[in-house]
């Protein structure tokens, strides 16, 4: 009893230092506001989309360190799992400062980064889940909101340092602050014993006929059927917000016609939105269900899409307006996500279960600045993605209805 009543104080400060982490390695996401200054540095006729390659890359790998951290933290605890994190994360941002051609970014930026960001993101949203079973759509909201509040944060400051001294020199200061910030807050973290209650907190029964939640290794979520259909609604949910996200400030610039400062401006409200959308999504899929809450969330992207679809030149104030709803929709996915994976396959196994979900965030991170890029070389225009992220919203919205149907059939 009192080795419970410790862990329901420190499993705040464990939640704290997981926060602090994520701040880090979400500036992941503030690529937008690097790859204009970084394709002028390079010149070779490079631009900022056809640098969008090594934020694909960032992207895609995430999910292999989140799947191996995932078992290494099963067994040991998530404290050097993310400490690694850290230091590859760092020290790709660093090494970024120093080097000189595209191949080599994609070593130290789509590489480093990526695999350090799995890392350390996959323990610290996993570990906080499992410390807190009375609210775990609400922590999880938090702990990814923090994620993606670096994006908030990181590009007025990344854009002051590469104002005052180049786009080398903002790697390398940004790269050694996280470096050191992980680090020590990965001394923090540990691990939640297996089956923690907090003090007063009392399971909820199954209702009716319903079954429990069985604790389901990634073998036994592999063979539900059910979580295909989990899968392939995050990335069609998780498509939009990562087309936008690697393209927000060039996007800003050709469409409304946005200033570079402006624009970085944008990066930052679309990051203060998706933000806000991860805690709000959160809590409210504690009381009105995790997929109510996405399919909300899904008809509102439709929205989104229509306002920014429909934006001319000059039209600033709509194309904020549009960027914001795009970034509590994706917030939405971000912050449901992790409670939901538990929900379904339980805690007992959620560090690899959630990193294997993470495979359709990264299939969106490749498809999503893939089609910008292709759609903007053939046309000229982002029109034709927009039209496609509408359509997989759609799809997203049909996939939430058959997950209903599958549900209450196994029930």
């Amino acid at each position: 009893m009192k080795q419970n009543q410790n862990l329901d104080s420190r499993r705040w400060l464990v939640l704290v230092a997981s926060c602090l982490t994520n701040l880090c390695i979400g500036s992941l996401y503030a690529w937008s506001v690097f790859a204009s200054p970084l394709a002028a540095k390079l010149g070779g006729g490079l631009t900022a989309a056809s640098l969008g390659i090594v934020f694909t890359v960032a992207n895609c790998v995430g999910p292999i360190t989140m799947i191996s951290g995932g078992f290494i933290n099963d067994r040991l605890g998530p404290r050097w799992v993310i400490f690694a994190g850290g230091v590859l994360f760092g020290c790709g941002m660093l090494f970024s400062g120093l080097v000189s051609s595209v191949p080599l970014l994609l070593v130290t930026y789509g590489l480093g980064c990526g695999l350090g960001n799995g890392l350390a993101y996959g323990c610290t949203i996993s570990n906080s889940v499992k410390f807190f079973p009375d609210k775990r759509g609400l922590i999880g909201g938090i702990a990814t909101a923090t994620f993606g509040l670096s994006s908030v944060l990181i590009p007025p400051i990344a854009n002051a340092l590469i104002q005052a001294s180049g786009v080398s020199q903002a790697f390398i200061i940004l790269g050694i602050v996280f470096l050191v910030i992980v680090c020590v807050c990965s001394m923090f973290i540990t691990k939640c014993p297996e089956g923690y209650c907090p003090k007063g907190y009392i399971p909820p029964k199954p209702a009716g006929n319903q079954k429990g939640v069985e604790d389901k290794n990634w073998k036994g979520m592999l063979s539900d059927p059910i979580f295909y259909v989990m899968i392939a609604m995050m990335m069609c949910g998780a498509f939009s917000g990562l087309m936008i996200t690697s393209q927000a400030s060039p996007m800003a610039q050709e469409i409304a016609g946005m200033t570079v400062t402006a624009a970085a401006t944008t990066v930052s409200v679309l990051a203060l939105f998706n933000a806000g959308g991860r805690i709000l999504a959160g809590f409210l899929s504690d009381r009105f269900g995790r997929v109510t809450v996405l399919i909300g969330a899904f008809i509102l992207e439709l929205v989104g899409l229509g306002i920014l679809l429909t934006t001319k030149s000059g039209a600033s104030g709509q194309f904020i307006a549009g960027v914001s709803v795009m970034g509590i929709c994706f917030g939405s996915l971000m912050g449901v996500y992790p409670g939901f994976t538990a929900d379904k396959f339980g805690t007992k196994y959620n560090s690899v279960n959630y990193g294997i979900m993470f495979i359709g965030f990264a299939l969106a991170g490749y498809f999503g600045p893939l089609a910008v890029r292709s759609m903007l070389a053939s046309t000229g225009a982002y029109t034709g993605a927009f039209y496609i992220a509408g359509v997989l919203a759609c799809l997203g919205i049909v996939l939430a209805f058959v997950y209903r149907a599958m549900s209450k059939k196994k029930a």
